[in-house]
């Protein structure tokens, strides 16, 4: 305890800002395993496009929309889209699904409508930047990008090994591949986590709001706030609520956008299963559409 208290203030700082991180994101990444863990196990590629529609551009939207239903934090969805691109799920279908889920679901945008005084317009409109960032990225993905964003050193299917399982055989290999997941996909979040509260306290913040008033400047800002913070979908609204009287609508929205699709924890992770070309196609082409459509939203 004598040592604790001989830290440095910044650094016992720190050290409170990883852990409430690391509480706030683990349970996520453990809900994302074990959904990627049975998916590993149940799900054959031939369900999986028996489910999927023919047509690619609805192939998109399926992937665009199923996040409504089939939810997950942005902490935990990199595990469960690395998964289904194992499960040759097209990239366009999976990636949409990747911006999209930790932003359209209930939880998080009945969380946005409170956090703003009941406000049916940042929950309507942060769905729709999201919605509109998806497509683009699944048009991208379906008629440009082709080819695999996906490393080759990534480890590869199994599943003909568990097929013949049945009952709590099943069970148990499924909860052991969620393991498997958990600890694969923890040690980039604990590094992720670390790296946001170091960014948190040796960044001060003031920084960011002392730079100019410019509508497209004070977008970009946000995005960049969103991405330093790292903090998860379901509590982000409450900030950025709290930031609306010096930033603005437009630049609020941006934060709000952004913040499940890119931030620090989440490249990590993607960092270890994705090509770094597809990954700074990622982040070129969801910072071109947000920054479009907020400044589109400037006038509203």
């Amino acid at each position: 305890m004598l040592g604790l208290q001989n830290l440095p203030a910044s650094v016992l700082q720190a050290g409170a800002i990883f852990l409430s991180i690391v509480i706030e994101a683990l349970p996520f990444v453990l809900i994302g395993s074990l959904i990627s863990g049975f998916i590993d196990v149940y799900v054959t590629p031939d369900r999986v496009h028996q489910a999927l529609p023919q047509n690619r551009f609805l192939r998109i939207l399926f992937g665009t929309f199923i996040g409504f239903i089939f939810p997950s934090c942005e902490c935990g969805i990199v595990p469960i889209v690395n998964r289904l691109l194992e499960k040759k799920v097209p990239t366009y279908t999976a990636i949409p699904f990747l911006a999209t889920a930790p932003v359209i679901n209930p939880i998080v945008l009945f969380a946005t409508f409170t956090a703003f005084g009941n406000s049916i317009k940042f929950a309507l409109y942060r769905a729709l930047g999201s919605i509109l960032v998806a497509l683009v990225l699944g048009l991208f993905l379906g008629f440009i990008r082709t080819d695999s964003i996906v490393k080759e050193t990534s480890t590869p299917l199994h599943e003909h090994h568990f097929y013949h399982l049945t009952g709590w055989k099943k069970v148990g290999q499924a909860l052991v591949q969620s393991i498997d997941e958990f600890f694969d996909t923890g040690r980039y979040l604990i590094f992720g986590c670390l790296f946001a509260s170091l960014v948190q306290v040796y960044i001060p913040t003031s920084i960011l709001t002392k730079i100019g008033h410019n509508p497209v400047t004070a977008i970009l800002l946000m995005m960049l706030l969103a991405f330093l913070l790292s903090l998860c979908s379901e509590a982000d609204a409450f900030i950025g609520s709290s930031l609306l009287a010096t930033f603005g609508f437009a630049p609020v929205m941006a934060f709000l956008v952004i913040g499940p699709m890119i931030d620090i924890k989440n490249l990590i992770m993607m960092k270890h299963s994705f090509k770094t070309s597809f990954i700074l196609q990622f982040i070129s082409i969801i910072t071109v559409v947000i920054v479009l459509y907020c400044l589109a939203l400037g006038g509203i």
